[in-house]
């Protein structure tokens, strides 16, 4: 049973990891689109390409939309409010703020994420559980500190420190609300109501900081879609499988992968504390991977 669980537990984190990595692809779009185009415009762009690839799914699985109709829409739309305004304050942040800044209390996501679990899950902590995540909290912290967050905090960036933190918890319950989906609907009726509703979201705010694009710059925004959903399929997979206390510290990965992005794309050379926070992370992932699960926990499968 122990080594079936650590088997499930390390399907979830691969699920996970592999969202992340895509997700800092997408992340870094607006990086390289090097202010062509504004960050809501970016998203609004990509939630049509996604909305586009789960319409042509469900055109070769000769489907009808009826089909993945869910008894919960307005979970769906508040889960979706969640992450467009979490997301929408992290970029209002990291514009008003240094960006390394607003990444290490964006970070804080994870914090939130766990007690949520443990007050509305009801999920059980461990002593093995702490440890992890202690871990890779520590790790976290070393490759931030190693980028040079918070040696330059000045009072205007109180205000924007705020919307960060509230950028995390906002986040962090659309974290709760994809858990609880999860095992409620489909996952690819998870991710064409948070595309369609992801689309309306974010068309006024898009269209407020709209700048003229290119035919080619709309075409490559909009082929971020079929990138975010695949993403988004792989965090709905591992969610389902999963604890919020496994799967919450994945997040951390993302600080592994924005460094090879900007090493193998950007020429950022990675210093000595970012290598050896990213081997404590991966430690940290390995230690949650194979935690004993406490009893009466057990796998939650769904069809796709």
């Amino acid at each position: 049973m122990h080594s079936r669980k650590i088997y499930t537990n390390t399907k979830a984190i691969a699920w996970v990891t592999i969202g992340t990595a895509l997700f800092s692809l997408i992340f870094a779009s607006g990086k390289f689109a090097d202010g062509s185009a504004s960050p809501l415009q970016i998203l609004f762009l990509r939630y049509i390409g996604g909305l586009a690839t789960l319409l042509l799914v469900v055109l070769v699985r000769r489907e009808r939309l009826s089909a993945y109709r869910s008894p919960k829409p307005l979970s769906h739309f508040i889960r979706a409010v969640f992450g467009a305004s979490g997301g929408g304050a992290l970029i209002y942040a990291s514009a008003n703020m240094p960006i390394v800044d607003a990444t290490a209390l964006g970070l804080l996501y994870v914090v939130f994420v766990i007690p949520l679990g443990v007050l509305v899950l009801k999920e059980q902590l461990s002593s093995q559980h702490f440890g992890a995540i202690a871990i890779c909290c520590a790790g976290a912290a070393i490759v931030m500190a190693s980028r040079g967050a918070f040696t330059e905090f000045h009072m205007a960036y109180v205000f924007p420190a705020g919307i960060a933190v509230l950028g995390a918890a906002l986040l962090a319950v659309e974290g709760l609300m994809i858990k609880m989906l999860s095992h409620s609907d489909r996952t690819m009726t998870v991710l064409l109501y948070v595309n369609a509703f992801g689309i309306l979201l974010m068309a006024g705010p898009a269209a407020m900081q709209w700048v003229p694009l290119s035919f080619e710059s709309a075409i490559s925004f909009i082929l971020l879609g079929p990138i975010a959903v695949t993403a988004q399929y792989c965090i709905v997979q591992g969610y389902r499988l999963a604890s919020l206390s496994i799967v919450g510290p994945v997040d951390y990965t993302w600080l592994i992968f924005a460094g090879l992005i900007g090493f193998m794309f950007f020429g950022e050379k990675p210093t000595l504390g970012v290598a050896a926070g990213s081997a404590i992370i991966a430690i940290g992932g390995i230690m949650l991977a194979i935690i004993k699960p406490p009893a009466g926990e057990h796998e939650s499968t769904s069809s796709a």
